[in-house]
C-alpha cells in the first residue's frame, strides 16, 4: 500500500510549493494518522509535528469531539451560502469570534482560508475609502520579506520576489518597508527601541512619498513570518498605529498564523498593545479539522456599509460553511475548557530556553520568536553573521537539512525566504518533553549540517 500510494502521489497528485522532480525517484512521503503531536505515515513511523501541519492545529491531532461536531453538522445542514441569508452555526461563530477580538472589532465577515482573508481585507479598505469620500485611497504597504498569501492581491503584498515573479505583473498599488529583522537591523543594531522607531517611521516615510491621498491600507503580521519568526521591537505597533491615524489609512493586522493561541493570546495584536482596524485570521480557527478564515472589521469601517452605503459586492461560495463554523466553535471549546492560550504564556519561556541551548553550534545564529512560533537562523560564520551561499543553500538547506529533519523524525520547516532558518510551532498542547525531543533531533542533524558546510 506505501509503495502504490507513493506512486499514484507522484503521478497524479500537484503538491503545493513541492520540487516534484524530486520525487521521481524517491517516494512521496504519506501521512495517513495524528494523535496529539504525532503523526505517522504509511509504514508507521511516527514523527513529531513541529509545524503543527502549517501552524494550524493549535489542539493537536486526533482530537475526536472535531470529527463528530462536524459530522453532527452535516447531518443537520451540509451546505448553505451566506450570500443574503445566515445559518446557526455562522451566526454563533461570528458571536464568540467578536467577543474575543478587542475593541470594537464586530463585524465578521468569513472566508475559507487566509489569503482570501487578506483579499477581503484589501479589497474592503479600498471600498470604505469611497465611500467616506477619499476614492484616490486604493495603495497598501506591507514589509519586506512579509509572506500575505497565494491569491494575486494577497501574493501582491507578499514581499518575496522569488514568490512573485513568475506570476507578475500583479495587482498594482503594493509598496513595501523594511522588516523588524533586528538581528540584521541596518540601523540601531544596538538599541531595539531606537530600531522599532526607525522602522515604524519608514511606514510614514512611504505613505508620504506615495501621498497620504492614496494610501489605504498598511498589512502587519504582529510576529513576521517569513524570513524567520521577526517580532516587532518595543513601541513599533504603537508608533504605528499613530503613523495610521494621522494619515487617515487603516491598519489590518495579518494574524492568518499569529491568531489563536499561537503567541499565547486569542490574537496577536493583544500580545503587543495595538488596536487594527481589521483583523485578517483563519488556521488556528479551526484547528485545521475544516477549512476557515475570516477578516474582522471594527464597527467605525463597517459603519458606511450597513448605515446605508449598499451591499459589500465580495464573497465566495464556502465561506462561512456551515460544518466549517461548526467545528470552529468546538475547536474554541478545546480552548477554554484546556486554557490552551494560558498554556503557552506558561510554557513559553521553557519552549525558548530549550532552543536557546543550541546556540552553543557554530550553525546557529540566533533563535527568535514569541509564544509557540520560533525561528532558527543559520549562519556560516557566528561573529560576522555570514550566510550561506545559493550553492550551500541548494546543498546544505534543500540537499540535507529538510530530509534528514523529517528522516530523524522530526517535521518541521527549513526554508530560506530571505536567510537560511528552521522554523518551529508545534501544537498548543506541547510542553517540556516535547521541547526537549526536538531540541535534540535538531542539535544531531544541525551538527551534520555543520560538517557539510
Amino acid at each position: 500500500m506505501s509503495d502504490s500510494l507513493s506512486r499514484t502521489a507522484y503521478d497524479h497528485l500537484w503538491m503545493h510549493f513541492t520540487r516534484m522532480p524530486d520525487y521521481a525517484r524517491e517516494p512521496v512521503p504519506v501521512i495517513v494518522r495524528g494523535e496529539g503531536v504525532y503523526v505517522w505515515d504509511t509504514t508507521g513511523k511516527r514523527y513529531l509535528d513541529g509545524l503543527a501541519g502549517l501552524f494550524v492545529v493549535q489542539a493537536g491531532h486526533g482530537r475526536a469531539e472535531l470529527a463528530e461536531a462536524a459530522a453532527a453538522q452535516a447531518r443537520e445542514l451540509g451546505y448553505f451560502p451566506l450570500w443574503s441569508y445566515a445559518h446557526p452555526a455562522a451566526v454563533a461563530l461570528a458571536e464568540r469570534v467578536a467577543h474575543y477580538a478587542p475593541g470594537d472589532l464586530n463585524k465578521v465577515f468569513f472566508t475559507t482560508g487566509g489569503s482570501e482573508a487578506v483579499e477581503t481585507a484589501w479589497k474592503l479598505a479600498k471600498h470604505y475609502h469611497r465611500l467616506t469620500g477619499n476614492p484616490g485611497k486604493h495603495k497598501v504597504i506591507s514589509r519586506a520579506t512579509a509572506y500575505h498569501g497565494t491569491t494575486h492581491g494577497a501574493l501582491s503584498l507578499t514581499g518575496l520576489p522569488g514568490l512573485r515573479a513568475p506570476f507578475e505583473p500583479l495587482v498594482p498599488s503594493a509598496h513595501k518597508v523594511p522588516n523588524t529583522n533586528f538581528y540584521r537591523a541596518p540601523v540601531h543594531g544596538d538599541d531595539p527601541e531606537a530600531f522599532g522607531r526607525w522602522a515604524a517611521d519608514q511606514i510614514e516615510e512611504r505613505i508620504l512619498d506615495e501621498g497620504p491621498e492614496t494610501v489605504a491600507a498598511v498589512f502587519l503580521e504582529p510576529v513576521q513570518n517569513a524570513g524567520g519568526c521577526f517580532p516587532p521591537p518595543p513601541g513599533y505597533f504603537a508608533r504605528v498605529r499613530e503613523i495610521c491615524d494621522r494619515h487617515g489609512v487603516l491598519l489590518v493586522s495579518d494574524e492568518v498564523i499569529c491568531a489563536f493561541g499561537r503567541l499565547g493570546t486569542m490574537f496577536g495584536c493583544e500580545r503587543y498593545g495595538y488596536q487594527p482596524d481589521i483583523i485578517t485570521c483563519a488556521k488556528g480557527l479551526t484547528s485545521g479539522y475544516s477549512p476557515l478564515g475570516a477578516a474582522i472589521v471594527s464597527d467605525r469601517i463597517a459603519e458606511p456599509f450597513y448605515g446605508g452605503g449598499g451591499s459589500f459586492p465580495h464573497g465566495y461560495t464556502f465561506g462561512g460553511h456551515p460544518v466549517s463554523c461548526a467545528v470552529a466553535l468546538a475547536n474554541l471549546d478545546i480552548f477554554e475548557r484546556e486554557g490552551l492560550t494560558a498554556h503557552v504564556r506558561e510554557q513559553e519561556g521553557a519552549f525558548l530556553a530549550t532552543l536557546r541551548r543550541l546556540e552553543d553550534l557554530p550553525i546557529v545564529g540566533d533563535v527568535r520568536g514569541a509564544g509557540f512560533f520560533y525561528g532558527i537562523e543559520l549562519v556560516k560564520d557566528k561573529a560576522t553573521k555570514e550566510t550561506f551561499t545559493a550553492e550551500e543553500r541548494e546543498r546544505v538547506l534543500y540537499g540535507f537539512l529538510s530530509r534528514a529533519l523529517f528522516d530523524a523524525g522530526l517535521y518541521c520547516r527549513a526554508d530560506d525566504r530571505e536567510d537560511p532558518v528552521v522554523q518551529l510551532a508545534p501544537p498548543l498542547i506541547a510542553g517540556q518533553a516535547v521541547f526537549d525531543e526536538i531540541e535534540q533531533i535538531l542539535r544531531g542533524v544541525l551538527s551534520e549540517a555543520w560538517t557539510r558546510l
